[in-house]
Parts: C-alpha cells; sequence; structure tokens
C-alpha cells in the first residue's frame, strides 16, 4: 500500500488563494503507481486541511509502505510535519518527497531525518522504481533509481533525473479523489463543469523568475494530439467535462500539433469550451482562427511588466510592441485576453511599476491579476536578491524585493490598489456584467472583497 498525499497549506498566507483544484501532478504520480501493480491511496490535504492526527490515524489505518509527499517551498514546514507524525506511528514506512521544493533544494528536506528520499525532476518513473525496490527490501537498490536523492554513508546520494516520452504516462487517477469536492468551474469559461489538464513538460526560454526545468526539464515535450484527445474524451464520458483549461505554460509552443489537436477537436463535434496559457510570441492570426474554430475562449499571457527594461533584465525576451500585437490579435479571432503582471521583479522601481498599471489599462483585458512577486528557490532572481541583500524574508525559503522605495507591505498595497482602480472602472464592471450575468458578477465581487485579493506568483 502507498499513500500519496499533500499537505494542509500555510496557515494564513498570502499566497493561499482558496482556489479548490485537484494535485494534476500527483494523480499521474498515482496512476503510473496503479499502472506497476501497486495499491495506492490519495489524500489531498490541501483539500481538507486535516490536523496532523487525523493524518496518522489514516496512516495507522492503512499502514502503507510509503508515505509519498508533494512540497512546495510554501508549504515546507507544513512538510517537515506532516513527516515527523507520519513516522510518530508508523517508524517503519518510508517517507518519499517530490513536487517542486524537492527538485529545487532536496537536501533541505533530508535535513529532517524522518525523510528517507527526495525525488527530482519528473515523479512518475522514479517513485515507481523507487517503491519497488522498497517493496522487496532492497534499499540499496534504491539508492541507485534515477531522479532519487537519499543519504548515503558520505553525505547525500544524488541521482540525476530522467525524463520520459510524454504518450507512456496514463491518465491522471481522478477517481482516487473527491472530485464533487473541487471547484469545477474556471472563471473564463461559462461552461460547467470544468477541468483541468496538461499536455506538456519543459521550457526552452529562460526568464529569470522561473526555474520550472529542474523539475521538467529545459525540452518542451507534449503529449501527441491523439493522446490529447483520449483524454479528453475520458473526462467528458466519465466525468461529464464540458470545460477544460490546458494549464501548462506554453500551449502553442508547437503550432503543427496544435493545430492537429484543433482539428481532431472539431470532428469530435464535443462541442467543448477551453482555455489555455501561452506566450505573446507563440501565436499569429491563422493559428488564433483555427482554436477559436475549435472550442478556445480565453487564452492567458504572461505580461509580467509594463516596463521594457524589466522585461529585458528579467530575460523575458518579448517587447511592449508584441504583447499589444498579440492582444489585438486575440481579439481580432474572437477570443477573449486574460493576463498577469508581477510587482516588485528585482531590479525595478516604483515608476516601473506605475508604467506596468498604465500598460494595463492600455491593454484593457478582460481579465487582469496583479500578483506581488516572490522568486521560485534557487532561480536567477532569487540568487540576485540573495547577492544583493535587498529581500524580505517572508518564510524559510521565500523572499520579497526590497528598495527604499518599496518593501513587501508596501507592494500588498499598491497590489490591492492596482487591482481595484483596474477592476472597478464603469467602462469594465459593464463588460464583466454583461459576461457573466448580475447574480454571478454579485457573488465574484463579494468574494474577492473578503479576499481582499491578495495574490503573489
Amino acid at each position: 500500500m502507498i499513500l500519496l498525499m499533500t499537505t494542509a497549506p500555510p496557515s494564513n498566507a498570502p499566497w493561499f488563494h482558496g482556489k479548490r483544484l485537484p494535485p494534476l501532478g500527483l494523480m499521474y504520480v498515482a496512476a503510473s503507481l496503479e499502472q506497476a501493480g501497486h495499491e495506492v491511496q490519495m489524500l489531498d490535504n490541501y483539500l481538507l486541511q486535516y490536523d496532523v492526527t487525523i493524518v496518522q490515524e489514516l496512516v495507522l489505518k492503512l499502514q502503507p509502505v510509503i508515505v509519498g509527499i508533494t512540497c512546495g517551498s510554501a508549504t515546507y514546514k507544513k512538510c517537515i510535519e506532516t513527516a515527523k507524525a507520519v513516522k510518530q506511528v508508523a517508524s517503519n514506512c518510508k517517507v518519499v518527497v517530490g513536487g517542486w521544493h524537492a527538485s529545487y533544494m532536496p537536501e533541505s528536506l533530508l535535513e529532517t531525518p524522518e525523510i528517507d528520499y527526495a525525488i527530482i525532476g519528473e515523479g512518475e518513473q522514479a517513485i515507481t522504481e523507487l517503491a519497488n525496490f522498497i517493496e522487496r527490501g532492497d534499499y540499496f537498490g534504491a539508492s541507485s533509481v534515477a531522479g532519487v536523492v537519499c543519504r548515503g554513508s558520505s553525505g547525500f546520494i544524488r541521482n540525476e533525473p530522467k525524463f520520459m516520452d510524454m504518450d507512456e504516462l496514463p491518465f491522471p487517477a481522478r477517481h482516487l479523489l473527491p472530485l464533487t469536492q473541487y471547484d469545477r468551474n474556471i472563471e473564463f469559461l461559462k461552461a460547467k463543469p470544468a477541468d483541468i489538464m496538461s499536455i506538456s513538460r519543459g521550457c526552452t526560454f529562460s526568464c529569470g523568475f522561473c526555474e520550472t526545468t529542474k523539475l521538467w526539464g529545459n525540452i518542451n515535450r507534449q503529449f501527441s494530439p491523439q493522446r490529447v484527445m483520449a483524454e479528453v474524451n475520458d473526462l467528458v464520458s466519465k466525468y461529464g467535462t464540458k470545460g477544460i483549461y490546458f494549464i501548462n505554460d506554453n500551449f502553442t509552443m508547437r503550432k503543427s500539433q496544435t493545430v492537429e489537436f484543433c482539428d481532431l477537436l472539431i470532428k469530435s463535434n464535443l462541442d467543448l469550451e477551453w482555455v489555455c496559457d501561452t506566450r505573446v510570441d507563440l501565436v499569429n492570426l491563422d493559428l488564433l482562427n483555427k482554436m477559436a474554430s475549435a472550442g478556445c475562449k480565453t487564452i492567458w499571457f504572461g505580461v509580467e511588466s509594463g516596463s521594457q527594461r524589466v522585461l529585458d533584465h528579467v530575460n523575458r525576451c518579448m517587447s511592449l510592441e508584441q504583447i499589444e500585437g498579440a492582444f489585438k490579435l486575440c481579439r481580432k479571432a474572437g477570443i477573449d485576453v486574460a493576463c498577469s503582471f508581477m510587482l516588485g521583479m528585482p531590479g525595478e522601481t516604483l515608476d516601473d511599476l506605475m508604467a506596468s498599471y498604465r500598460f494595463a489599462d492600455k491593454l484593457d483585458a478582460d481579465w487582469c491579476q496583479f500578483n506581488v512577486f516572490i522568486a521560485y528557490p534557487d532561480s536567477p532572481l532569487w540568487r540576485e536578491m540573495l547577492e544583493t541583500g535587498k529581500f524580505t524574508q517572508l518564510d524559510d525559503f521565500l523572499y520579497s524585493y526590497k528598495t527604499d522605495e518599496f518593501d513587501y507591505n508596501e507592494l500588498m498595497r499598491i497590489q490591492k490598489q492596482f487591482f481595484k482602480n483596474y477592476h472597478r472602472t464603469p467602462k469594465r464592471v459593464l463588460k464583466r456584467i454583461r459576461r457573466e450575468g448580475v447574480l454571478n458578477f454579485a457573488k465574484r465581487q463579494l468574494r474577492l472583497t473578503s479576499n481582499d485579493n491578495a495574490g503573489v506568483a
């Protein structure tokens, strides 16, 4: 028996928005373990937020050989707390930690003796091979698995990860989670229920705020259009899905495959609505027209800054003119536009922040989000902050940029003010009422007001 779980979110953290989405990455891991013949149970404690005593009761009931925990840098403390709680009631159980933080800083996890293994990079193949060795009691073999980091006789043993053919992955194990308890709606889509899907891994770009290559690699790998279509059909037939959010950063990275998938979707007559994320330099009018005809309703772009100097500093490799051009093309194709900005990236000034707001106002996106920048551990901008000493430490591994003009608290104030100024203009209020209806608009405004729209990235 293998128990896979997330941890409860950190208490009162501004980066916890309360949006209830299933842990897609962990579902892929669960499906791979099941495919290899292992019995698997899942606990999404980020959703359920059980006290550790309830987690211990579940461990005592299931008696798992392995407990796998996914860990982000924001949930590091909760991960450590959970690992210790598991070992208190099941000392022989092996605790394996994967996820973003494990790929960034595995040694920081293994400093806790209750954690036996960390997995870097893709988790599916690594944990499946690791589980095979552990269940046979072959711990020497377990220490040699690609993508596994563990303690050795003279320090840490680190085995570099391998990346697999995407089409070898089974569909995520959605059947192991209570899907009815999640928010099966996407704010960019009218269709309900709506679910999330992944179609690719890895990124060929090198933006200074991102370290996704440590998890997925620096080569973009995608499911074949046929494999994506097969999972779409599975969602529709088993779960009644009517809308999909493809959550990967660069949906249109491979234009020919995007066109092929759109053609398959059109031929299917499923009448799905969908939304995706991509870069402004990865779209053209022909492609957008094809996507619109296949049901694409909204595209999310990471604009990040309205200052060209800042975009260049963070190695975004795009221009303000390209951004404006992509927005115009989407509107010409009849596709709504959503976008996000980061506030407080290293090197930014107060003038740069105001330039971002003015640019956002000029772009006039259908949805616009302003996030206070929090650097991924070991990313170029994270290292820059440590080298310059211009930061406020928010948690064990989370830092916010600090200058003579602003600190974290001031950035949070600016973020909230930008959000209010942007979304409460009469023109945008009327646009949202027409799009959402009076009742849905009122509900959303009430929720945003209660959450105070605290956002970070």
